[in-house]
């Protein structure tokens, strides 16, 4: 059963042109959910509607059954159970780390603020930091101290504006492995939202493709990998090369078998190093220029290189 039913959303900009567009999704309890799309594909928009802070045109959001209602129908927007992480923190630069995470808490009995408190700390490893600043953290620590404000008030829903984007790699990977096993933990209902592939993987196996305000896939990852809707849910996971004499039909270059003998002739004119093979550009006697990985890192530029491919890799689109 769902904990959040996202119905038939429309949402537009002043001059009519739609940022969202029936736009529907349920999210079980418990499970964390990434959405990802190209910038200004309306996640944003989306976020702040299911958190009450944002009017739509029409359509519904319910929560555990219960109506989530815009700012036109509430004197004050937002709800306690709905908690959105941004990706820029809004964190009180003159409040500590305690502070900022008791804020939302102002108002609750003593005890319970210290209880919630000391659970947050060690639950995000923020006892150590507790009285520093916001300028004395990383930018890490920074997104740890937010998220640990937005679940100080017990929330069921955690909505993630693209919180990893002003990370490095390393914060950011490290950030998430931990922030997945908190959720998974508390059994809370995450919707990750974000335009790196790369991080939705490491947060979810369930994903959800939105361009220009609608759904295009959605599912697990190795289903999309596998069988993708449209070219765009295709390029997303990687570079497609086009098969020559075809209409619109791809072969990956992960798909590609390299030789030197026998195959689709091409010539090496690029090769870039990277972790786990090397990125080659290769151009094909039609003209095109395809990518192709070499894992055993045996080609330079100006080789020949012959390749092959089987033919249930292929991927077609009408």
């Amino acid at each position: 059963m769902s904990l959040l039913k996202i119905e038939h959303i429309d949402k537009y900009y002043e001059e009519g042109k739609p940022v969202l567009k029936d736009f529907s999704l349920d999210l079980p309890k418990g499970k964390i959910t990434s959405l990802i799309g190209e910038s200004g594909s309306g996640k944003s928009t989306l976020l702040r509607i299911i958190a009450g802070t944002e009017n739509r045109d029409s359509g519904e959001v319910f929560l555990a059954g219960e109506r989530i209602l815009g700012p036109k129908e509430k004197l004050v927007p937002g709800y306690d159970e709905i908690q959105l992480v941004y990706q820029d923190y809004k964190l009180f630069p003159n409040s500590t780390v305690e502070e900022n995470i008791l804020r939302p808490l102002l108002q609750y009995d003593k005890d319970y603020r210290a209880h919630r408190l000391d659970t947050i700390l060690a639950l995000l490893r923020l006892r150590d930091f507790k009285d520093k600043f916001p300028r004395e953290l990383s930018g890490g620590q920074q997104q740890k101290v937010a998220i640990g404000r937005a679940l100080s008030l017990e929330p069921s829903v955690i909505l993630l504006d693209e919180p990893f984007s002003s990370l490095d790699t390393i914060q950011s990977r490290e950030l998430i492995e931990e922030l997945k096993l908190i959720f998974q933990k508390l059994n809370i209902t995450v919707l990750f939202v974000t335009h790196d592939l790369d991080d939705a993987l490491q947060m979810s196996d369930s994903l959800v493709i939105i361009r220009r305000g609608r759904i295009i896939q959605s599912g697990d990852a190795a289903s999309i990998f596998l069988k993708p809707k449209n070219l765009y849910a295709a390029k997303l996971f990687s570079y497609l090369n086009e098969i020559p004499h075809t209409k619109n039909t791809y072969i990956r270059p992960s798909d590609l078998f390299l030789f030197k003998t026998s195959g689709q002739k091409a010539k090496v004119v690029d090769k870039k190093y990277l972790i786990h093979y090397n990125q080659l550009t290769v151009q094909l006697s039609t003209g095109q220029f395809w990518k192709a990985e070499d894992k055993k890192r045996v080609f330079n530029v100006g080789d020949k290189v012959y390749l092959k491919w089987e033919k249930d890799k292929e991927i077609s689109f009408q």
